[in-house]
């Protein structure tokens, strides 16, 4: 069943429920997504949106222990998960589809009836602090955090989801009960559910549990400042024994009309083994394992970036050779064999990713959630394929003719020759 065949019901209270009946399927998926993330955080408080994420799965009033909420899912070979990001956190899971009662019994049960017990507070703290160690050893994912820093500087889309170590250590149970409070609200919610489950049977399902307040989120984000308006560089000193690079630009939202015409430039930059950057810096240059781009985007900005780990001597080497690339695709119009090559690599990463009840869940709820329209998969592969040459052209130029940013994790004593690059 395709993409196409989904339903939106409003919900008492003001969720929504999306379905997307998928009947030859063994499984059913359900997500709930709620309007909350870590953009909605002052700087005391960061890191609390992942903090209540972890919190919910440590116990509920019926199902007292991490292991009784587990257990109920797995005991049935499904699976459960959640995640937080800037702006959605989500809880998933997915079952065989006739214990998908089971599965919206479960998850409405961890979001509404969390014990938030101080003990299990106090030791999923220490989790997220070691957590956030990890990842601060992990200089081929902390160096994204840190480019973040460098585009929205003192502002909540500039700091890590997970917060930082003084924060979490600071975040008292007064806090995190008020959070939840304040967004945990059905207005904010939208209940996605799809796989082998009806709508009918679906809105009975949740429908019976929408234990959550009704009331408006009294707590707006604060709103992305304008990009940089000229080149910025973050240098971190370690010895590692790779440079790891991000370099990019300002981007564009999730709600503006190039947004898949940012996508298909960033296909022929940086996605897969064909694209300009892997023939450029790996097959040619031999500069790197890891090299490519990737766009993030929010609902009032966004960024462009590309990523590679190189040998610390090919550190400059490898951004100059990244910034020829990204002038080249913005000052040379994208010929159309390569255009051509793109769009049907976006359509065909598109229609392998839905293939299962999650994804697709996931996929149609996040599109309510954010921007309050589904578009099926029809009407996106139609308005990737109406992406001609001049409008891939006329969004190169858009984005990459910007004030280049820079995060470089890696052993060197001065940012100088860094710097002198992405102010040229």
């Amino acid at each position: 069943m395709s993409a196409g065949q989904f339903g939106v019901v409003a919900l008492e209270g003001g969720a929504r429920l999306v379905t997307a009946p998928m009947l030859d399927r063994a499984s059913a998926s359900l997500v709930l997504m709620f309007s909350v993330g870590s953009r909605y955080e002052d700087e005391r408080l960061g890191g609390i949106s992942h903090f209540v994420e972890h919190l919910f799965f440590k116990g509920t009033q019926r199902r007292a222990t991490a292991k009784e909420i587990a257990e109920a899912i797995e005991g049935v070979g499904g699976s459960i998960n959640a995640s937080t990001d800037k702006e959605v956190t989500s809880y998933w899971t997915r079952v065989p589809r006739d214990h998908v009662e089971l599965a919206v019994d479960v998850l409405f049960d961890i979001v509404t009836n969390s014990q938030l017990a101080p003990d299990d507070i106090d030791r999923e703290r220490l989790v997220i602090l070691e957590e956030l160690k990890m990842y601060q050893d992990l200089p081929q994912d902390y160096v994204h955090s840190l480019f973040e820093e460098v585009m929205w500087p003192a502002h909540p889309l500039g700091r890590d989801i997970g917060g930082t170590l003084k924060s979490v250590k600071e975040i008292s149970r007064d806090d995190l009960t008020a959070y939840i409070k304040g967004h945990y609200l059905l207005p904010n919610l939208v209940v996605s559910v799809s796989g082998g489950v009806g709508e009918a049977q679906a809105r009975g399902l949740v429908e019976s549990r929408l234990g959550l307040p009704a009331s408006p989120n009294g707590a707006p984000y604060q709103p992305a400042p304008p990009g940089p308006s000229k080149a910025n560089l973050r240098l971190l000193k370690k010895e590692t024994e790779q440079a790891h690079i991000c370099i990019g630009v300002p981007g564009i939202s999730y709600l503006d009309d190039d947004r898949y015409a940012l996508d298909i430039v960033n296909a022929i930059l940086g996605e897969g083994m064909s694209s300009r950057l892997f023939l450029e810096i790996r097959e040619r240059r031999g500069l790197a394992y890891d090299v490519h781009s990737y766009t993030s985007k929010h609902r009032d900005s966004g960024y462009f970036a590309v990523y590679a780990g190189v040998d610390p001597s090919k550190a400059l080497e490898a951004c100059k050779a990244i910034i020829a690339e990204l002038h080249r695709i913005a000052d040379e119009e994208v010929p159309l064999t390569e255009l051509a090559k793109a769009r049907e690599f976006t359509k065909g990463r598109l229609r392998l990713g839905l293939e299962s009840t999650n994804a697709m869940a996931s996929w149609l709820g996040q599109q309510a959630l954010l921007t309050g329209r589904i578009r099926t998969e029809a009407e996106v592969v139609a308005e990737v394929d109406a992406i001609d040459v001049a409008t891939a052209s006329r969004v190169a130029k858009r984005v990459l003719n910007q004030p280049l940013q820079l995060a470089v994790i890696g052993p060197f004593d001065s940012d100088g020759a860094f710097r002198a690059l992405i102010e040229a």
